[in-house]
């Protein structure tokens, strides 16, 4: 299963990748979400092997994702991979320069169960899929404003 958006965005491609790119700021708004975050590995330099553990409550469980950036390529990609369980996700984060001015970011989620359990996770996701594409839309277009408030502030 698959959940794909699209936002452009207000500014530079290099401010908007910079900003996307500070997995500090982003660990800090994480918390605040009520999700605990932690980095696994060094946190030296933005580069491929990056990763952190994840704790977060899903349908009344607690439950625990590992999470890779598994592909760089400033300023125009990320590719994240992360496993939770039986459940395997592919999070790519493309950065298109539209103008000077104006960027377009997309972010593709590809779900992967390779569990029982987790297919019929996933089946019942997509049963409910066009809801689900919408929020994911709406939470997407969302961070893009707020990205781009930031950047203009």
């Amino acid at each position: 299963m698959e959940l794909t958006a699209r936002e452009d965005i207000e500014a530079p491609l290099d401010r908007v990748f910079a900003e996307i790119t500070d997995f500090e700021g982003i660990e800090r708004q994480v918390l605040r979400r009520g999700i605990d975050v932690q980095r696994t590995n060094d946190p030296g330099e933005v580069a491929e092997g990056l990763s952190w553990e994840a704790g977060f409550k899903f349908r009344g469980k607690t439950r625990t994702a590992a999470i890779e950036l598994a592909q760089y390529s400033a300023p125009e990609q990320m590719v994240f991979d992360s496993v939770s369980g039986g459940l395997e996700a592919r999070t790519t984060v493309d950065l298109v320069a539209l103008s000077r001015s104006r960027t377009r970011i997309g972010v593709t989620t590809e779900f992967v169960p390779k569990t029982l359990s987790a297919r019929l996770l996933v089946q019942s996701l997509k049963l409910a899929k066009g809801g689900l594409d919408k929020r994911f839309k709406t939470r997407m277009a969302h961070l893009a404003k707020d990205l781009e408030n930031r950047l203009k502030g």
